[in-house]
């Protein structure tokens, strides 16, 4: 049975709470003072550099390393991911101070690839939608945009290989990565899922929920469309139309989420590239990407003489696949992912000597890792 306090203990907790409240107050006053104090700095620093004749507003390696710092030095209660949000959302305004990025991305609105601009860029930015990779290739090699962001590979279903292949001709750099955590939800207008007549999503969204479609909705016909946001648009306007997508695109189409979290994999991600025009300098926790290709002299075991190079100085491939070169038939380059900068002395040697034995080395970029 519970005892009732005292107008004693009452009036004793009712102080506490004030004064707690008020030491809350003045908290966020300070907070307030600082950032204020911040975003005038970061007016000072655009100044500077438009005097100066610089353009380079956006620094990825220069807010990365402020993140590492934050999440090292974390000792709660908060998370690291929730502190690393608030830090992007108020460098993000502080920049916007300087010049508002614009950053196209694989439209349209309310789709995963969004969701990862804002978890790169933070809100206080020009998002630009565009309606394919090609486009957001284009936009940003065109100084249209600032920066561009594309889907690379997900977790489950592997790599997407309209983006992998863009590479084969674009002179354009990989300057950072997003690793997203992927949740598919189901979605629609109607009171009973089990009664939908057809299912629209992206191919990989499909892919990605195969395994719980086949035993909760094996008959209901699945339309792989452009998008999720255009399979959420489909499902808001047709009767007996369900989507899978994100949450973004439920509350963009107003829809309800019939079941959430329908992926087959808990662990379902996918990695974005961040695409810009220059090479990002060493933050000391960085990946490399690169295009290679055998000259036809090597004969058999060309590969591994493209590989061993790395092996010998210590280099850790975390990613290794093959594309067709589009030079001739049969014929291919290999899309290599390292850890290191082309600006570390091991990985400097390892490419001097694939050089040597390559008929194509082509850098895609250095850039930070993605901070977690």
């Amino acid at each position: 049975m519970a005892t009732k306090s005292t107008p004693s203990v009452r009036k004793r907790v009712s102080a506490d709470l004030t004064a707690l409240r008020s030491r809350i107050d003045e908290i966020d006053r300070q907070l307030l003072a600082l950032i204020s104090e911040r975003a005038r700095i970061a007016q000072r620093v655009g100044t500077s550099k438009r005097q100066s004749g610089q353009d380079d507003f956006y620094r990825p390696d220069r807010e990365v390393a402020i993140l590492r710092c934050i999440t090292e030095s974390n000792e709660g209660p908060l998370s690291n991911d929730v502190l690393i949000t608030l830090f992007r959302e108020i460098m993000s305004a502080c920049l916007a101070q300087q010049d508002p990025l614009k950053v196209a991305f694989l439209g349209p609105e309310g789709t995963f690839t969004q969701q990862a601009v804002f978890k790169q860029f933070g809100h206080s930015i020009q998002a630009m939608p565009l309606a394919s990779i090609d486009q957001v290739f284009k936009e940003v090699e065109a100084r249209v945009c600032d920066f561009g962001v594309v889907p690379i590979e997900n977790s489950t279903e592997g790599t997407v290989s309209h983006t992998a292949d863009m590479f084969l001709t674009s002179p354009l750099k990989i300057c950072g990565e997003v690793e997203l955590r992927i949740h598919q939800h189901l979605m629609g207008k109607v009171g009973d899922w089990r009664r939908a007549k057809r299912i629209c999503s992206h191919a990989q969204s499909l892919a990605q929920c195969r395994g719980w479609l086949d035993e909760h909705l094996p008959k209901v016909e699945r339309i792989s469309v452009a998008s999720n946001a255009e399979a959420a648009r489909r499902a808001r306007d047709e009767e007996g139309t369900l989507a899978i997508a994100g949450e973004a695109a439920a509350a963009l189409y107003q829809l309800k989420v019939l079941v959430p979290e329908i992926e087959d994999r808990a662990d379902n991600s996918t990695r974005f590239l961040v695409l810009g025009r220059s090479v990002m300098p060493p933050t000391g926790k960085d990946r490399t990407t690169v295009l290679l290709s055998a000259a036809d002299t090597q004969g058999s075991g060309s590969l591994l003489k493209l590989l061993e190079p790395f092996a010998r100085a210590g280099i850790t491939l975390t990613r290794l696949e093959s594309r067709p070169s589009r030079r001739k038939k049969w014929d291919y380059v290999f899309l290599a992912d390292f850890a290191g900068h082309v600006d570390d002395p091991p990985v400097k040697k390892a490419l001097a000597e694939v050089q040597k034995v390559a008929s194509l080395v082509k850098i895609l970029g250095s850039y930070p890792q993605a901070v977690q």
